[in-house]
């Protein structure tokens, strides 16, 4: 049987690659509309490893966080990926993220997270001088890496197995062909018997072109962030991130030491005026349409007008997200930020305007959709693509 991945994200790379694993005898052909791989929230994101944390124990992100970080690790040591598994501090400053943060302390637990360590006073400043708080979690497991080589490791992994990668080829249509499908793109027409959708940032579009209905509607949010200015990155040591707001559905600014060097501080989450549009002037009409016509966003908005109106300001206001930041490191100052990159995630919504909060994978006799997967899909990516590889019947 061909089996057609469409789209070569991290996610879509791994799936293919775990697809020569898995099956063998099958032809794999992996289908991206980029001239190359991992383009978008493959490699416009913080580069951590995520070890499950923050998950609701039993979910499909908590599951497959816990399995993909230890996958990952063992596939960065295989193939000479730089990767440091060098651990995380999660900091309550106030009493009541003290109790918020005694909860993540029991899903740690639950998720099977080891060395998890409750930290009060003192004890903070011994791994992060300069991060105050009232008590902090550190997590031992999670790491950075360079998801880049990630992408360009499992490309090469994915055709020495076999698989056919192709570049350029943009997906226009999908009708049904018999028992299967004709993938058109402009290279030319593609047969398959069984496709896997997993086109990130334009999943439901795909979807749609397989017969799908847009129950939900991936709305992309925009994350800037900041780097620390030289002389200033001694300022944090690894990751540091605050304890989430559960009226917040977003992690909140944090500090992410690179692999490449340097610190990152963000990001924010505003609404993006392209999905594939990094900078605050990119504007794809179609996009910045097919958000606002949907109703979802106007339900999550005014459920969250508060939220959505302090991102917007703080997008524009350095002072703002500095203020943010020193919440978790006081000594930061204004001047100690300077313009960083930006990426935008794709998360799926609801009609009534909710996240979809777990992975979304839709199965049909001959197709799987995944159709909402942001962080910590990264981490997860070969967990998620064995995942699938499982799903798929024997021909």
């Amino acid at each position: 049987m061909r089996i057609c991945v469409i789209g070569g994200g991290i996610v879509g790379l791994a799936t293919a690659l775990q697809l020569t694993r898995q099956r063998p005898s099958d032809e794999i052909l992996l289908l991206e509309k980029e001239t190359g791989f991992g383009r978008h929230q493959s490699t416009h994101n913080s580069g951590v490893l995520h070890a499950g944390l923050y998950y609701k124990p039993g979910s499909a992100k908590a599951r497959l966080a816990v399995a993909g970080i230890r996958l990952m690790t063992d596939f960065c040591r295989e193939h000479g990926v730089a990767h440091e598994i060098c651990g995380k501090l999660v900091v309550a400053v106030d009493p009541a993220e003290v109790e918020r943060l005694r909860g993540l302390q029991e899903r740690s637990r639950q998720n099977g997270l080891q060395g998890v360590e409750w930290l009060e006073g003192p004890a903070i400043p011994e791994h992060e001088p300069h991060v105050h708080g009232l008590a902090a979690l550190r997590v031992p497991e999670e790491g950075i890496v360079d998801f880049g080589a990630v992408v360009q490791a499992m490309a090469t992994a994915a055709r020495a197995g076999g698989a056919t990668l192709l570049t350029g080829a943009t997906v226009t249509a999908i009708p049904r062909d018999g028992a299967g499908w004709r993938i058109e793109t402009p290279l030319g027409d593609h047969p398959a018997g069984f496709i896997v959708n997993c086109a990130g940032l334009q999943c439901d579009r795909v979807s749609a072109l397989a017969g799908e209905t847009r129950s939900t509607r991936i709305i992309p949010f925009r994350g800037e962030y900041f780097k620390l200015r030289p002389g200033r990155e001694q300022l944090v040591r690894n990751l540091v991130y605050p304890v989430p707001d559960p009226a917040f559905p977003f992690l909140g600014v944090h500090f992410t030491r690179m692999i490449q060097g340097g610190v990152e501080a963000g990001p924010n989450a505003i609404l993006a005026t392209a999905r594939e549009g990094y900078r605050k002037s990119d504007v794809n009409v179609a996009d910045l349409w097919d958000a606002l016509t949907f109703g979802g966003l106007w339900k999550f908005m005014g459920r969250h007008a508060g939220m959505c109106r302090e991102e917007l300001l703080r997008s524009f206001s350095k002072r703002r997200f500095c203020a943010s930041l020193q919440r978790l490191v006081p000594s930061l100052r204004e001047e100690d930020l300077i313009p960083g990159g930006a990426g935008v995630r794709a998360q799926a919504m609801g009609a009534d305007g909710s996240l979809v909060q777990d992975f979304e994978l839709i199965e049909r006799p001959n197709a799987l959709h995944l159709l909402n997967a942001p962080s910590p899909a990264a981490t997860a990516s070969l967990a998620i693509g064995l995942e699938i590889a499982g799903k798929i019947p024997k021909a």
